[in-house]
C-alpha cells in the first residue's frame, strides 16, 4: 500500500486503545496508519437508554458511512457493536484473537462484592437488556438501573456512589489495564455475552483487495468462525443492540458449540438452547436461530 491507511475509530479511550493496537500491528508489517476519530449517534446520545436510540448500529453507522464515502479505509469496531447484517459493499476482513468473552461485576474501589454478596435491593448498573434479564434470573431481588457512557464514565459513576455495583465486559477492562477493578467474572452459561463480545472487527470495503491482504496476518481463524456463528444468530433474529440475546460459540477443530439465551424484554423469561455441529458457522447459526424462533415466537415479534 502506497499511503498511510486511514483508520476510522470512535473517540473513547477504549476505542482508541483498540484502534492503536491494530495500527501498531499494521505498522510493524510496513503499513502505517493515521487514525481519524468519528463521533457516532451512540456517542452523541450518551444519556439515552440503548433501546431508545434510533435504528441499529448506533455505535458504527457513521464510521461505516465514512468507509462507503472513502473518507477512511479501515474501521476498528468492538464486534458486539455491529448489527447482524453487514452493509452492502463492506466486509469484516479480519478478527484478531479474541479477549475474554465474559461479563464481570465491578464494585466500589474499597468494597469488593460478588453477585451473591450484594444485599437485597442493591443498585446494579447496566445499559443492557440482555445483562439485566440474565442477572435478574439469578438475583431477582436486585434493583437494576440504566447506565450509559464509556468505561471511564461508568466507573466514575460507580465510584461517586450512584450504584452499588455495575456490570461491564471483561475484554474492555483487560484492554484498558483495569483488570484489578474486576470483583467477579460472571459464570457462563448463566450469563452469556453479546454476539462477538471480546472480539474486534476490522472492517473494510469489500473491493479493497490490497488492504484485505494486508489485514490477513492479523486474523485469528477460531475467533472469526465463532463470530460468524454468533452474528448469524443475531442477523437471523433481526438484531441490533436492542435484541436481548446472549450467544457464545466455542471452536474445537471443525466442531463448533453454540450456546444462546434469548430474553424477554420485560424480563421473567429466558429461552436457552445449546447445539454442537461440524457444519459451517453460518449453518450452525441459522439452526440455532430457528430453535430460538420456534420457542420464543410468542414474544420475538416484540423485539423487532
Amino acid at each position: 500500500m502506497t499511503h498511510p491507511i486511514r483508520l476510522g475509530s470512535r473517540g473513547s479511550t477504549l476505542a482508541l486503545t483498540q484502534s492503536n493496537g491494530v495500527a501498531d500491528a499494521l505498522a510493524r508489517r510496513g503499513h502505517p496508519c493515521a487514525i481519524i476519530i468519528i463521533r457516532t449517534t451512540g456517542d452523541r446520545l450518551a444519556e439515552q437508554p440503548i433501546e431508545a436510540l434510533p435504528g441499529k448500529g448506533v455505535f458504527v453507522n457513521e464510521i461505516e458511512q465514512a468507509l462507503r464515502d472513502r473518507a477512511v479505509d479501515l474501521a476498528v469496531h468492538s464486534m458486539k457493536d455491529l448489527p447482524g447484517d453487514m452493509p452492502a459493499g463492506l466486509t469484516i476482513a479480519a478478527a484478531p484473537p479474541r479477549e475474554d468473552t465474559r461479563d464481570v461485576l465491578v464494585g466500589p474501589l474499597q468494597s469488593p462484592v460478588t453477585l451473591a454478596s450484594l444485599p437485597a435491593g442493591a443498585r446494579l448498573g447496566t445499559s443492557s437488556l440482555r445483562r439485566k434479564a440474565q442477572i435478574l434470573a439469578l438475583r431477582p431481588d436486585l434493583t437494576v438501573l440504566d447506565m450509559r457512557g464509556n468505561v471511564d464514565t461508568r466507573l466514575r459513576k460507580l465510584d461517586d456512589g450512584h450504584y452499588d455495583a455495575i456490570v461491564l465486559a471483561a475484554a474492555g477492562l483487560h484492554r484498558l489495564g483495569l483488570a484489578a477493578r474486576i470483583h467477579e467474572y460472571l459464570p457462563s452459561p448463566a450469563v452469556l455475552p453479546a454476539a462477538g463480545q471480546g472480539a474486534l472487527a476490522l472492517q473494510t470495503r469489500a473491493d479493497d483487495a490490497a488492504l484485505i491482504a494486508a489485514l490477513a496476518p492479523l486474523n485469528d481463524d477460531a475467533t472469526m468462525r465463532a463470530a460468524r456463528a454468533e452474528r448469524t444468530v443475531l442477523a437471523e433474529l433481526g438484531g441490533g443492540c436492542a435484541i436481548p440475546l446472549g450467544v457464545l460459540a466455542t471452536v474445537e477443530g471443525p466442531r463448533l458449540t453454540l450456546s444462546a439465551a434469548l430474553c424477554h424484554p420485560a424480563g421473567g423469561e429466558i429461552v436457552r438452547e445449546q447445539m454442537t455441529a461440524d457444519e459451517t458457522p453460518e449453518a450452525v447459526g441459522r439452526a440455532m436461530a430457528a430453535r430460538l424462533r420456534a420457542r420464543a415466537a410468542h414474544f420475538l415479534a416484540d423485539l423487532r
